[in-house]
């Protein structure tokens, strides 16, 4: 039962994710954290954190991880076939069918829809994961790290990669430090 539920908890986030990976994070949230409670929401954090870091589809590659947390090889594999699985069938039609039409309105109007549906559903997810912070940090911190990770991103155009890994280190560090003072 639980590899069933790990390839229909994938094939979900398969299946409604588009958009591609950014609206699929909070699809894998809902499933892993809420539905199947797999996680925690700090765990979850942490995979997601580690998941942007490296190269490749943040949605295979969170698949991927928590189905061998919670299954096994055979979950892994499960897992991110039931996650890649819908997206490869639905390119091949989709694309055939838009190919056809892709000058008309109706295709131009679906494409353009998607793109506020995704904005408010990685606002959410954004929303929830400030909270945490606030639990944690409180506003004041929290609030000062948003600024300084937005002038690094937007401004500085420093890639989320190279932040997401320093403040891994640091928090390593830092962890690393008091375990060895206390």
């Amino acid at each position: 039962m639980k590899h069933w539920n790990i390839f229909m908890a994938f094939f979900r986030v398969g299946i409604l994710g588009y958009g591609g990976g950014p609206s699929s994070i909070p699809l894998v949230h809902k499933e892993v954290v809420q539905t199947y409670k797999w996680m925690n929401d700090d765990e979850f954090s942490d995979v997601l954190a580690l998941g942007n870091a490296l190269p490749g589809p943040i949605a295979t590659k969170m698949a991927g991880y928590i189905g061998y947390r919670v299954g096994g090889v055979l979950g892994l594999v499960l897992a991110i076939l039931a996650t890649a699985g819908p997206t490869v069938i639905a390119m091949i039609l989709l694309l055939t069918v838009l190919q056809a039409y892709k000058d008309k309105p109706w295709v131009q109007g679906m494409s353009q829809a998607v793109v506020p549906v995704v904005g408010v559903m990685l606002g959410v997810l954004t929303w929830d994961f400030i909270k945490k912070s606030q639990s944690s940090f409180g506003w004041l911190i929290t609030i000062i790290f948003l600024v300084v990770i937005a002038v690094l991103l937007e401004w500085m155009n420093i890639h989320p990669a190279i932040i997401i890994g320093t403040l891994l280190a640091v928090a390593l560090l830092s962890k690393g430090k008091k375990e060895a003072t206390s």
